[in-house]
């Protein structure tokens, strides 16, 4: 489990228009260039052997709420196909962290497990289909380490609304889905969410970060890693199928894996196992590996 002692500022994010906030290409590029698969994508040859290996992500789920879905046992089960340490990313242009204008993490009230609403001294609900979703800390640090459970640890997420929006930032007077749980003792830490919007250039996602304490977390210091979920095709589709998602319906068909700018150089470790159905919601599940 590496620690991060450093902070690197809000990267940008395809948002649409660009923000006032977003600091450029010239400042993403490092952090996409420093993952895994760096080396190979600086050579055409690299970049044709990664675009190659992303073949679109696969979920056991039951969009149309017929009944199927994955099994209990395999909640977790989506990082089988990857081996070493959930990537690095960029927090975007809209993490609230103190890294880019307003900090949620130290406002009373972000710690909880319900995210819908808003806190502290705003208030106001997201709308949108349900979504749980759970992450699973574990050190993979040993040599041949399987994981084991970071107990204790402390994680931050957020994503945007149905219509594509962020709380703190595109809407100002909220600051709902947002929120930061401490991991139990088998390293999990579960938050009941709306299902985001896909907007202008970025795949469905879901950002997180993770600290080693809650004391960390709610001070802003110390983060160990900063990255992203990622959401099925298939389960996104049956979503944004529904009223309240029309727009995401034309911006996923303009994006995909491939082309989006931190899944394209692979994303085996951040695809999440979702299961549930557009009527009676939805759960995903990621084994963090740090």
């Amino acid at each position: 489990m590496k620690r991060h002692s450093s902070r690197p500022s809000a990267g940008p994010e395809e948002h649409g228009a660009p923000e006032p906030h977003d600091l450029g290409l010239s400042h993403d590029l490092p952090t996409l260039l420093n993952r895994r698969h760096a080396i190979g994508l600086l050579s055409v040859g690299g970049l044709v052997a990664a675009l190659a290996a992303c073949s679109p992500g696969t979920a056991s789920a039951d969009p149309t709420g017929d009944g199927g879905g994955s099994a209990p046992g395999d909640d977790v089960a989506q990082s089988d196909s990857g081996d070493g340490e959930i990537p690095e990313e960029t927090n975007g242009p809209f993490p609230a962290d103190g890294t880019n204008g307003p900090n949620a993490l130290t406002t009373t009230g972000v710690v909880r497990s319900d995210i819908t609403t808003s806190f502290g001294d705003s208030s106001g609900t997201a709308e949108g289909i349900p979504l749980t979703f759970s992450l699973t800390v574990v050190d993979v640090s040993g040599e041949g380490d399987a994981g084991t459970p970071v107990a204790g640890a402390a994680v931050y997420a957020w994503h945007c609304d149905r219509d594509g929006q962020y709380s703190m930032y595109d809407i100002t007077d909220q600051n709902y889905l947002r929120g930061v749980q401490e991991a139990d003792a088998d390293g999990t830490v579960t938050f009941t969410s709306i299902f985001p919007a896909c907007y202008p250039g970025r795949w469905p996602h879901i950002h997180f970060e993770v600290y080693p304490s809650l004391d960390d977390a709610t001070s802003a210091t110390g983060r160990m890693r900063t990255s992203q979920l990622a959401l099925p095709q298939d389960v996104s589709e049956a979503v944004y199928a529904t009223e309240g998602y029309e727009q995401s319906v034309a911006n996923l068909r303009d994006v995909s894996l491939d082309s989006d700018m931190v899944f394209s150089d692979g994303y085996a470790l951040q695809m999440a196992r979702v299961s549930g159905s557009v009527s009676q919601g939805y759960t995903a599940t990621l084994r963090v590996p740090v």
